[in-house]
C-alpha cells in the first residue's frame, strides 16, 4: 500500500502530461519515466513549463535517437509544434498556447476561460479547501508529545504546529484524520523524577507554585548534577522505574501528581495556539496507555522469532545487518520508547483497521530509529511499505550547540509565546482586544516556523522567531484586514452590509466571468498576476500535502497577499465601482470584477491560514 500517489491528482497537470507523452509517441522520441511540469518564476511566461526537450536531447547523445535535431531548442519546437496540432483539434482548450523559450524550455499559457473558471469557484466557497482524492484514507497523524515533567520548550513548538497543519492539510483533502498526542509520560526518566522529589523535593511548595513544571524540571536538572558526582544515583533512579512498572503505591501517587502538574501547563499553551487532538478525549495516548499492552507485542516478536538476547538484553536485529538492532528490553526486564512504540502501532491496527496509515511528526534525529521501528513492524507483517511515514524537522538550536533540558539551557516556548505578544502589543493600536493580539502573537509565531521547509535546522534567534513584520504572519492578517475593508467601504458606498456586497458579487460571477472571457473586461498586469495567483491555490493545497510540507502553502499565501496589495495599490476599487448596488451595468464590469478578486482573495487567504492553524482577526 503507497500512502499518497505523488501522481498529480491535478486534472490540467494530467491533460498537459497526457499531451506531450501523445506527441512524443506521434514524433518517434524515446518515452522518459516521468515528465515535470513546474510553474515558471515569471508567470509572463506562462502557467506551467517542461524541460523534457532538453532533458531527452542530453539522455539521447549517445543513441542517435535525437539526431535529427540540431539543438535541445530545435526538439522543444518539433514537440511544441506536435501538441498544438492536437490543440487544433479541441473546440474548448484549457491550454491557450504553447510556446518555447530559452535554450529549449516549453511553456504552457492556460486560457482565460479556464482560469476565470478557477476564480468561480474560489469566490463562490467561503473555504475553498476540499479537494477530492482518488480514495479517501485513514490516517493517525501523531505529533507535539512532549514529555511529562518538563514545560513546553521552544523545541516542541515544531511538531506541535508542523504536525497540526499537516493534519489539517489531510483533513482538507478529504481525509480521515486522527490526532493523536504520544505523550512521553512512561521511562526511566520517570525513576530520576520520583527519585528527586522524594530526595529534594517538597510536594506542598510544587503545589502552590506559579508553574509547577519549572520546579520540576529544576529538580530534574538537580538529579543530573548530583549523578555526575554519584554515578550510583542512575541505578537509584532506574530501580524506581521498575517499582513504577511493578505498580508500587507510591512511585504511582508521585507519577500521577507529575502528570497533574503537567497538564495544567500543556492546556494553557494549546488554548494560546489552538491546537487541539481527537484521541483519548483530546488527551492522545500516552505511553502509559500501552503499559498493559506490551507483553503481547514481546510475545509475538518471541513466536516470529524476531527477539534475540545479547548482554541480558532483548533485541531485534535485522536481515543482513540492514539497520543496527533494535532494543526491546533492557537487561533488568524494564521496557523502552521502542517497546511502546510498537504496543501503540498494534493498537492503532487493531483499533482503526488494517487499512490505517501512521504518520510520526518529530525531530529528523529520530530517522534511524523510526526505519528501525517501521522495518520490525514490517517483519511482524503488521503495515506494508507506505503505510508508516516518518515526518523529520530540523532541530531549533543555539548558537552555540543543541538545547538540552537535563542541563538546564533551554528556552520556554511559554516565554517564547509571552516575547510575542509584548512586541504585538508595542506597536498594536490599543483599541485591539487582548484576545486579538493574542491571535496576532501566535501568528507570527506560527508563520515564522512553517514558511520554512520543516527539515531545516533554526538557529535561535529572537528577532526571527517572534518577527511580526515583512513576511509574517501579521502580514496575512494585515491582507486579510484590508480585504474586509474594501467590502466594508463599498457597504458604506451602496447604504447597505458588507455580505449583502459578497453576495450580491457572488451572484454576478457568471456575468463577470463571460465577460471576462470575450475580452470585454481589459485586465492590467497586477490583476492578470492576481487572477493567476488565485487559480494555482488547490494545486498548492495538493503540493503541500503530498510531501507533507506546509511550508509550500504559506510561501504561496505570502506571494498571493503581496500581489493583492499591489494590485490594492494600483485601483481604487470602491470608488471605481457603479454608484449603486443595482444589476450588472458593461459600464463598470471591471471595477465589480477587481471586488470578485477582492472576494476571492479574502477566502483563499482564510482557508489558507485555517489549515497552517493561523486565525484571521477583525481589524488590526
Amino acid at each position: 500500500m503507497k500512502f499518497i500517489n505523488n501522481n498529480s491528482q491535478n486534472p490540467i497537470k494530467q491533460e498537459l502530461e497526457t499531451l506531450i507523452w501523445q506527441s512524443l509517441q506521434a514524433l518517434k522520441l524515446p518515452q522518459p519515466e516521468q515528465i515535470n511540469l513546474e510553474r515558471p518564476a515569471n508567470i509572463a511566461h506562462g502557467d506551467y513549463a517542461t524541460s523534457v526537450a532538453m532533458e531527452l536531447f542530453s539522455q539521447s547523445q549517445t543513441s542517435n535517437e535525437t539526431e535529427s535535431y540540431s539543438s535541445p531548442r530545435n526538439l522543444a519546437e518539433a514537440i511544441a509544434a506536435a501538441i498544438n496540432r492536437q490543440l487544433d483539434s479541441q473546440t474548448n482548450p484549457a491550454i491557450a498556447s504553447v510556446t518555447v523559450a530559452g535554450p529549449g524550455f516549453i511553456n504552457f499559457k492556460l486560457s482565460e476561460a479556464f482560469i476565470a473558471a478557477k476564480i468561480g469557484e474560489l469566490a463562490q466557497d467561503p473555504r475553498p479547501a476540499k479537494m477530492t482524492p482518488e480514495s479517501q484514507q485513514k490516517i493517525v497523524v501523531e505529533y507535539s508529545s512532549p514529555n511529562i515533567a518538563k514545560p513546553f520548550a521552544v523545541g516542541h513548538l515544531r511538531s506541535t504546529i508542523i504536525g497540526d497543519a499537516v493534519a489539517n492539510l489531510l483533513e482538507a483533502a478529504g481525509h480521515t484524520v486522527y490526532r493523536d498526542n504520544h505523550l512521553g509520560d512512561w521511562g526511566t526518566q520517570f525513576g530520576k523524577q520520583i527519585y528527586a522529589i522524594k530526595a529534594w523535593g517538597d510536594e506542598e511548595q510544587i503545589d502552590r507554585a506559579e508553574n509547577p513544571l519549572k520546579e520540576l524540571v529544576s529538580l530534574y536538572v538537580k538529579f543530573h548534577q548530583e549523578a555526575e558526582a554519584d554515578p550510583e544515583l542512575e541505578e537509584a533512579a532506574r530501580a524506581w522505574f521498575k517499582k513504577l512498572e511493578d505498580g508500587d503505591p507510591e512511585a504511582r501517587r508521585l507519577w500521577q501528581k507529575c502528570i497533574h502538574w503537567s497538564w495544567q501547563e500543556f492546556e494553557k499553551i494549546y488554548r494560546l495556539l489552538n491546537v487541539s487532538f481527537t484521541e483519548n478525549d483530546g488527551r492522545g495516548y500516552g505511553e502509559s496507555f500501552f503499559e498493559d499492552k506490551m507483553d503481547v507485542v514481546i510475545a509475538e516478536l518471541k513466536a516470529k522469532n524476531l527477539l534475540q538476547a545479547s548482554e541480558g538484553a532483548e533485541l531485534v536485529f535485522f536481515p543482513n545487518d540492514e539497520l543496527p538492532p533494535l532494543m526491546i528490553l533492557k537487561k533488568d526486564g524494564s521496557t523502552l520508547y521502542a517497546t511502546r512504540d510498537l504496543a501503540a502501532d498494534k493498537f492503532r491496527l487493531e483499533h482503526y483497521g488494517h487499512d490505517i496509515t501512521v504518520i510520526n511528526e518529530t525531530g529528523s534525529e529520530q530517522s534511524l530509529y523510526f526505519r528501525q521501528i517501521f522495518k520490525t513492524e514490517e517483519l511482524l507483517g503488521w503495515y506494508q511499505p507506505g503505510q508508516r511515514v516518518h515526518i523529520g524537522h530540523g532541530m531549533i538550536r543555539f548558537k552555540e550547540g543543541k538545547m538540552s533540558t537535563r542541563k538546564g539551557n533551554v528556552v520556554w516556548l511559554k516565554d517564547v509565546l509571552d516575547e510575542a505578544y509584548r512586541r504585538v502589543n508595542a506597536i498594536s493600536s490599543q483599541e485591539l482586544t487582548e484576545e486579538t493580539k493574542w491571535k496576532i502573537a501566535v501568528g507570527a509565531l506560527k508563520w515564522n516556523d512553517l514558511k520554512r521547509s520543516p527539515h531545516l535546522n533554526l538557529v535561535f534567534d529572537w528577532d526571527e522567531i517572534v518577527n511580526v513584520k515583512g513576511n509574517s504572519g501579521p502580514y496575512l492578517q494585515y491582507t486579510h484586514v484590508r480585504c474586509g475593508s474594501i467590502f466594508a467601504k463599498a457597504a458604506e458606498k451602496w447604504q447597505t452590509d458588507a455580505v449583502s456586497i459578497e453576495s450580491y458579487i457572488t451572484k454576478q460571477i457568471d456575468i463577470l466571468l463571460n465577460l471576462l472571457i470575450q475580452q470585454k473586461i481589459t485586465l492590467s498586469p497586477t490583476e492578470k498576476e492576481l487572477l493567476r495567483n488565485l487559480s494555482s491555490y488547490y494545486e498548492t493545497l495538493e503540493h503541500s500535502m503530498i510531501e507533507y510540507s506546509p511550508h509550500h502553502l504559506a510561501n504561496y499565501l505570502y506571494e498571493l497577499a503581496r500581489t493583492f496589495n499591489t494590485f490594492y495599490s494600483d485601483h481604487h476599487v470602491v470608488n471605481e465601482a457603479a454608484d449603486a448596488l443595482a444589476d450588472l451595468a458593461e459600464t463598470t464590469p471591471a471595477a465589480h470584477l477587481r471586488l470578485l478578486l477582492t472576494l476571492a482573495t479574502a477566502r483563499v487567504i482564510a482557508a489558507g491560514l485555517d489549515i497552517l492553524g493561523i486565525e484571521t482577526v477583525d481589524r488590526m
